[in-house]
């Protein structure tokens, strides 16, 4: 029986393999790119592929880590993969043809898929790869070092993802997104997607942000009413 998987659960499992004649130095995956099941986000050097269903609210899988692009060859080392924690640390090597979309193929099974770009017209400030490094408390802000334990965003100009994840253990706590607005100092998460807890699809969350370089500072409330005020590293 013919079938097909998403990309994102196929990458999670390393069941894929990618084919390219040809790629140039001035080829970028950074942006945001519809996969039929999901979105992936790119940064220049990080990527992270989510699986979900807005209308069902269902968030199905996650995984991602740095990439490199040369030569048609991408190697990726995943950090963070719900569907198969034993790949976390490994290393998964893939061709790839880009166009106008990302043409994809298993040679295995045959089956090819594609990754579109969406369209994105929105602010800069925020796109790339962030790292929380404190938060305050009680007035005290508690610094977070850089380990195998972290929360990350990755944002494109108009999507953003956060993940709580171990890169040492494997370990997966947790993951939200959607798309996102910065405007005049203020943030705005329309959130999409998030495994901890499905009934807050469709919300929107606003925060005051100031971004200063690679620096980022984001106050507000949580969607359960707690204040948050952190503050993130462009990595």
């Amino acid at each position: 029986m013919k079938f097909m998987f998403s990309l994102c659960i196929a990458l999670g499992l390393g069941a894929f393999s990618w084919f390219s004649p040809k790629s140039t130095s001035n080829q970028s995956l950074e942006g945001a790119w519809d996969t039929g099941q999901g979105v992936v986000i790119c940064t220049p050097t990080y990527l992270a592929c989510t699986d979900f269903s807005v209308p069902n609210k269902k968030f199905k899988g996650s995984w991602g880590g740095t990439y490199t692009w040369v030569k048609d060859s991408l190697k990726i080392k995943m950090e963070f993969s719900t569907y198969d924690k034993a790949s976390v640390g490994k290393e998964k090597v893939f061709l790839a043809k880009l166009k106008k979309d990302l043409s994809l193929k298993d040679p295995a099974t045959k089956t090819e898929l594609s990754w579109k770009a969406i369209p994105e017209d929105g602010p800069a400030a925020l796109a790339g790869l962030w790292r929380i490094t404190g938060r305050m408390n009680n007035g005290q802000l508690s610094a977070m070092p850089l380990a195998a334990r972290k929360t990350i965003k990755i944002f494109s100009k108009t999507r953003f993802q956060w993940a709580a994840i171990n890169t040492q253990t494997g370990d997966f706590s947790g993951t939200g997104g959607g798309s996102y607005t910065l405007k005049d100092g203020k943030y705005t998460e329309n959130i999409e997607f998030f495994s901890r807890d499905s009934t807050r699809v469709g919300a929107s969350l606003g925060f005051d942000a100031l971004v200063e370089g690679n620096k980022w500072t984001h106050m507000g409330k949580s969607s359960t009413g707690n204040p948050v005020h952190e503050i993130w590293e462009k990595q």
